[in-house]
């Protein structure tokens, strides 16, 4: 593809920025599944046959789907949300408490995009009893993402949504899929708490089995996969068995302007032959980078 296509989503750690390293290391297949999905910039930004697009937060599946069945009607609905009435901290903490409240899906969808337009810096993110809780972002004129809709309406056509476990995903996958993983991403840092990490939906033992699965997927059942995460100690020996690829990406890692720095990237790709004997046992790694 010689344009970049944007997602219609803000997200936090989207794939935009690195979509031309990532679709150089994925190979040709079939189907492109991609288990943790998020805004969806690499589905955008290739061009498979088939696509099997899944992740965990039923929310913003809900939303593809809806996009998927009912485009112009959703962007008629969801426009009547970017105005000025609606742009500031009494609105979006009354359409928050709604979204909260409803069990609609349909009008769920509508303000998931309002507060991810509205929210402070797009992020998402639930407390322990299942609310949205992101404080309002006090932007000046949020952007209605008509276009970037309507492209991901067009090309939603090739894809399958799902909502369910990573571990899933991979069981269902077939030889002539290709798969790419984004998941959410390990600690920079040796001495990070992985039990607080885990709160986030994802810990150490996750990491790990992805890992195992991802080679499992490559070297027996021929079916590829690339992974991108932090490059740390960590993920270069969970991906011991991988061929390895770093680069530095920009990051915005506090609200400040001297908090944009520059971290190592990993990308990860399993092929149908081993780069080295096994995926490092977790105890192993644990222990590597144990303070």
């Amino acid at each position: 593809m010689n344009k970049k296509n944007r997602a219609f989503l803000k997200w936090a750690g989207g794939k935009y920025n690195l979509i031309e390293p990532i679709t150089a290391l994925l190979p040709d297949g079939n189907k492109l599944v991609e288990p943790f999905v998020g805004a969806g910039s690499v589905f955008l930004n290739t061009d498979y046959p088939n696509y099997v697009l899944n992740d965990v937060n039923p929310d913003l599946i809900a939303l593809f789907k809806t996009i998927k069945r009912r485009p112009q009607t959703f962007i008629h609905d969801a426009r009547k949300l970017f105005h000025a009435n609606t742009n500031n901290d009494e609105a979006y903490y009354a359409l928050r408490r709604e979204f909260n409240a409803t069990t609609d899906p349909y009008r769920r969808s509508l303000l998931f995009l309002y507060l991810n337009r509205h929210g402070y810096n797009g992020l998402c993110r639930y407390n322990r009893s299942g609310q949205f809780n992101v404080p309002f972002g006090s932007y000046r004129k949020p952007y209605f993402p008509e276009p970037e809709i309507e492209f991901f309406a067009s090309k939603a056509q090739r894809a399958v949504f799902t909502c369910m476990s990573f571990e899933k995903v991979f069981r269902r996958a077939r030889k002539g899929d290709v798969i790419y993983c984004d998941p959410p991403y390990a600690p920079l840092t040796a001495t990070a708490n992985f039990t607080a990490y885990a709160t986030a939906g994802f810990s150490l033992d996750q990491q790990h089995e992805l890992a195992r699965r991802a080679a499992n997927a490559a070297h027996k059942r021929g079916i590829p996969v690339l992974i991108s995460n932090h490059d740390t100690e960590l993920t270069r020996l969970l991906y011991a068995d991988a061929d390895l690829k770093s680069l530095q990406v920009a990051r915005f890692i506090s609200p400040k302007a001297d908090g944009r720095t520059k971290v190592a990237e990993l990308l990860a790709l399993y092929s149908s032959k081993p780069r080295a004997a096994n995926v490092i046992p977790l105890t192993q790694a644990k222990r590597k980078v144990a303070p």
